[in-house]
């Protein structure tokens, strides 16, 4: 392993450690084990949920050659909320269900995976002109589908009982739970292996994608294999990040660069330091989110992962502009 990737790995599992020790054994009740428990459940689910959408946004970029493709800007998230948000609907999932803590986990996850494919599907197939996929037009159609998802989930919202409110606002903002259960986090933490197991596996052949279809074509690459692989998984990946935490913004877009960034464009090791630092952004902003008391009630994960978000992804491309004017 080059001494850059192992030097940038070393430092985000330093960082991810220091963030759940914080995150488990912070604050006055960490003495109670129930309590730890909870907390340790909740960090686990953190670390999958961000671990997950990094993966599936080196996938969505490698897939589409975009650099600002992600489950949240390509309306992956927000349809597979809604769909969940409609088997809710449907009465495929009961008031028991919710309360017991969280949804029927192989409703959930099916609606959720089939919320997530439809929306690519969607927006893969109406950016293309003339055969062509447009990288501009890409963008905004996934924006724009993603805006139609979330108003429809703002409705069903309106339209459901009370008792599924919590779970209608955390498919509208997303939240980490304390109740989450052993199998969620089991399933969770194999399909986040899975993907990246997957991305390293794929790596080279991604690298080779991403120079172009004719040069993958004449270094024996299979693109139509490997392209659905990528869309098989970042599918699936966004799927279990909604059903663990709903819609969490930014991640899948933020922390691919920042992992080319300290890492290179090697997909093999991309995929392990970006992974390493989506759990990073999602538990520590947990960590703020938990720290931060204010008189509404708590901010939603979504809100805090885009303010840290979000800034450094206007640096990232304020930085590449003043690299291409020299």
């Amino acid at each position: 392993m080059p001494l850059r990737t192992l030097s940038s790995t070393l430092l985000a599992l330093l960082a991810l450690a220091a963030l759940c020790g914080w995150r488990v054994f912070g604050g006055g009740a960490g003495v109670d084990s129930d309590i730890l428990w909870l907390r340790l459940n909740r960090c686990l689910s953190g670390v999958m949920v961000g671990g997950s959408l990094a993966l599936a946004g080196v996938f969505l970029q490698c897939l589409l050659r975009n650099p600002l493709a992600s489950s949240d800007l390509l309306g992956l998230a927000s349809g597979a909320g809604f769909a969940v948000l409609l088997a809710v609907m449907a009465g495929l999932v009961g008031a028991a269900g919710v309360a017991a803590g969280g949804l029927a986990l192989p409703v959930v996850a099916g609606a959720a995976c089939v919320g997530a494919f439809a929306a690519l599907l969607v927006t893969f197939l109406l950016s293309r002109r003339r055969g062509v996929l447009d990288p501009v037009l890409l963008v905004l159609t996934g924006v724009a589908v993603g805006i139609v998802c979330s108003a429809g989930s703002m409705l069903l919202r309106h339209m459901l009982p009370y008792q599924f409110a919590v779970t209608a606002d955390r498919m509208l903002h997303g939240a980490l739970r304390d109740d989450v259960g052993a199998i969620e986090l089991w399933i969770g933490g194999a399909v986040t292996l899975g993907g990246a197991v997957s991305c390293w596996l794929l790596g080279p052949q991604m690298d080779i994608a991403s120079l172009g279809d004719d040069e993958a074509i004449s270094l024996g690459v299979r693109l139509d294999r490997l392209r659905g692989w990528m869309f098989f998984w970042s599918g699936v990946l966004t799927a279990c990040s909604i059903v663990l935490a709903g819609p969490i913004g930014f991640v899948g877009l933020v922390c691919p660069h920042v992992a080319r960034l300290l890492n290179g464009p090697n997909h093999r090791s991309l995929c392990v330091v970006a992974a390493l630092l989506g759990a990073c952004l999602v538990v520590g902003a947990d960590v703020l989110v938990r720290n931060i008391e204010m008189a509404s009630g708590r901010l939603p994960l979504s809100v805090m992962t885009a303010m840290i978000g979000g800034p450094v992804f206007i640096w990232l491309l304020r930085r590449d502009a003043a690299a291409a004017r020299y």
